[in-house]
């Protein structure tokens, strides 16, 4: 059975900034240890490849900015 990765957007992120843009929220069928707190886009994939995971992006909900 093939695990999954259930990825998210980090929310205090600017554009064109040189940080991991990523974040690992969970993991699910698979035995597989994460030691870092953010996680660039290639690496994500790298680990799926290599754990024979698919990777779930999780859409995050853009709050209004109030007055």
């Amino acid at each position: 059975m093939a695990g999954k990765l259930f990825v998210r957007e980090r929310r205090k992120v600017e554009k064109g900034e040189k940080k991991p843009r990523f974040r690992i929220v969970g993991v699910s069928g698979s035995n597989l240890k994460i030691y870092v707190t953010h996680i660039r886009k290639k690496e994500v994939d790298q680990l799926a490849k290599s754990a024979g995971a698919e990777v779930v992006y999780i859409k995050a909900e853009k709050k209004a900015k109030s007055k």
